[in-house]
């Protein structure tokens, strides 16, 4: 992936094998490519499936009593080296921890997804930003009462020269 003007890679070899991660699943998106992925999972109304292994079905037992819940998935066509990067709606540059790009040294993503449906290899999920096949990490209830900060602030964005609305 090419780099924007004033962007910067970290130096060779500096990331290290230190979890143990195991992909529980799948996400089937009609994202075929990263042009066609939104922004963010606000940006579609596409309905989307998360499709478990045949061991981790047991884990969504009472799942069916949510409506949102919290999906974390790894980016796995993500540049992994970008350590400051230029976001396309801004002129400035930022570090990677203060944005939501997949481009990081772990490309661990999350969205909050509406929950459709529990199908019997899965979920029918909406609200997702991902490429289809992208691998499933972690599925956890979404808590409006904890999850959710309305007056949280981010104030680079806020002051975006050319601001992409969310």
């Amino acid at each position: 992936m090419p780099k924007r003007p004033g962007e910067m890679e970290l130096a060779e070899n500096c990331l290290s094998q230190d979890a143990w991660l195991s992909f529980i699943g799948h996400i089937q998106t009609p994202f075929k490519s990263r042009e066609m992925c939104p922004r963010n999972g606000r940006g579609t109304d596409e309905v989307a499936y998360i499709k478990l292994k045949p061991e981790f079905l047991p884990g969504v037992k009472s799942l069916e009593t949510c409506s949102h819940v919290i999906v974390f998935y790894w980016m796995h066509h993500a540049m992994r080296t970008l350590i400051q990067q230029r976001p396309k709606f801004d002129t400035d540059i930022h570090g990677t921890f203060a944005l939501r790009s997949p481009n990081r040294p772990n490309p661990i993503a999350i969205s909050v997804v509406e929950l459709l449906e529990i199908q019997p290899d899965g979920l029918k999920i909406r609200y997702i930003d991902c490429l289809d096949g992208t691998p499933l990490l972690d599925i956890k209830p979404y808590f409006p009462h904890t999850d959710a900060i309305p007056d949280a602030q981010v104030g680079w964005f806020d002051k975006a020269t050319t601001p992409d609305p969310i």
